[in-house]
Parts: structure tokens; C-alpha cells; sequence
């Protein structure tokens, strides 16, 4: 007669985990390639462990990006209240981004890297942080900061400036912290949205 197997005890602290396992491999290999054996063996923990929190590991990436997407739009909302001119309110929001960027940069890579699979299935938000962009570039046209335009190439041009830049330093080609970049950023996102 075979011995009873002792239990398995559960992982405590399981969810950070796995959130950051996770995030290494989309990272390194991207969603499609990992597997959620591989994401529990990173992680330490069970590959059912995974399955208590999320239902699979396309469940988890949505939701890794989406608290980065939201929480960026809150953080240029908050940012784009700033007092100030032009140049003070773009360095504001400038500096969020590079602070969100720099907190957690493993999280930040995979927004950035997936920005393209998960945005056309999300569906255009008032809080979203393109549309929060253009709403704050309409403001700045109706009040006469900046020249008359179209805010949502406006809003494209001065968002590519830190998105290229960010995806630059993904793939090794921008040293240092992002935040080392903050004035060039403002800089040419100010230039940008002066333009004639």
C-alpha cells in the first residue's frame, strides 16, 4: 500500500508572483510563446496557483496591461492640471510618464511591447491616456497656448516622442534611467505642439 501524498500547501503570495514571472516572459519571449507552465516554474509556484487568480495567461497579459494603460491616464490627468505655461505642463506630464517608467520598468516594457495587440481591443475611453492627450491639446487650442491644429495628430506626434524613445531603450538602444530624458522630452513635445 502506497503512503498518502503530504498535501501541498498553497503559495503564499502567489498573485505577485506569478504577476512577475509572467511579466519577464512576455517580455523576453512574448505572450504568444509563454506558456503557463513556464510562467508557474518562474514564479515557484503551481501551475494551478495561476489558474486560482487568472483563467489563463491571456487573462493575466490584459491585465497587467490595462492597470499600466489606466494608470497612466490617471496620471497624465492628474499631471495635465498643473499650474503653469505650456512648457510647465508638458514637463509635468513628461515627468509622470518617466516616473512610471522608471518605478517599474519590467511592467512598463511589457505596455510598451504590447501596445499594439491589446489597443484595438480597447474600446475608446474618455480616461484613456491618447484620448486624455487630446482632449488636454483641444483645451490648449480653444485657450490660444498653442496654434490652431488637429489634436489628434498633435496628441500622435508628442506621444511618439516617448513611446520610440521608451521602445529605444526596450530593445538596449537608450541607456540609463528614462527620467535622464525628461528635459529633451519637453523640449520637443513643446516645439512639436508650437508648430504652425
Amino acid at each position: 500500500m502506497t503512503e498518502p501524498q503530504p498535501k501541498r500547501r498553497r503559495a503564499r503570495n502567489a498573485r505577485p508572483k506569478i504577476e512577475r514571472a509572467a511579466l519577464k516572459l512576455f517580455v523576453e519571449e512574448g505572450v504568444n510563446s509563454a506558456t503557463t507552465r513556464e510562467i508557474a516554474d518562474e514564479a515557484g509556484v503551481s501551475e494551478g496557483a495561476l489558474y486560482r487568480h487568472y483563467k489563463g495567461k491571456d487573462e493575466l497579459a490584459q491585465s497587467l496591461f490595462m492597470a499600466t494603460h489606466n494608470r497612466l491616464g490617471e496620471m497624465v490627468m492628474t499631471a495635465a492640471a498643473t499650474e503653469g505655461d505650456l512648457e510647465a505642463k508638458v514637463r509635468a506630464i513628461v515627468t509622470a510618464y518617466c516616473t512610471l517608467a522608471d518605478e517599474d520598468w519590467l511592467l512598463f516594457s511589457f505596455h510598451l511591447v504590447s501596445l499594439h495587440h491589446y489597443l484595438p481591443h480597447d474600446t475608446k475611453r474618455d480616461d484613456d491616456p491618447v484620448s486624455i492627450t487630446e482632449t488636454i491639446i483641444k483645451a490648449l487650442i480653444a485657450s490660444g497656448e498653442i496654434p490652431d491644429g488637429d489634436p489628434a495628430l498633435l496628441a500622435a506626434m508628442a506621444l511618439g516622442v516617448v513611446l520610440q524613445a521608451g521602445e529605444n531603450k526596450v530593445y538596449g538602444r537608450l541607456p540609463g534611467p528614462f527620467s535622464a530624458h525628461i528635459d529633451a522630452f519637453t523640449r520637443a513635445i513643446t516645439a512639436i505642439l508650437k508648430q504652425k
